[in-house]
């Protein structure tokens, strides 16, 4: 079964910049693990979060995909430069 999920992140303006170059990095290192089928990184029209979204063969490909990003020493932090706690949805195909 496929696995997804969607991530809205609220960085704080002075660091908009750098959280959309953390999640394209992340996203680099995630597309090249297998069993990822797409990434992306999207900002809302506002410019108040940036989104993120992918799609895996399945919920073990998810994981081993974030674990990839986490040995590539990808910054996932949650901290300050956030202004609100992230949104994160876990899909399963229908």
């Amino acid at each position: 079964m496929k696995a997804g999920l969607v991530a809205l992140h609220f960085p704080r303006p002075e660091h908009r910049d750098e959280m959309i170059s953390r999640v394209h990095r992340a996203a680099e290192v995630m597309a090249a693990a297998p069993g990822c089928l797409a990434v992306d990184c999207w900002v809302s029209e506002d410019h108040q979060a940036v989104v993120t979204t992918g799609q895996w063969e399945s919920e073990r490909a998810l994981r081993a995909g974030f674990a990839a990003v986490r040995m590539a020493g990808v910054d996932f932090d949650y901290d300050e430069r956030e202004s609100r706690p992230r949104q994160v949805f876990a899909l399963a195909s229908a």
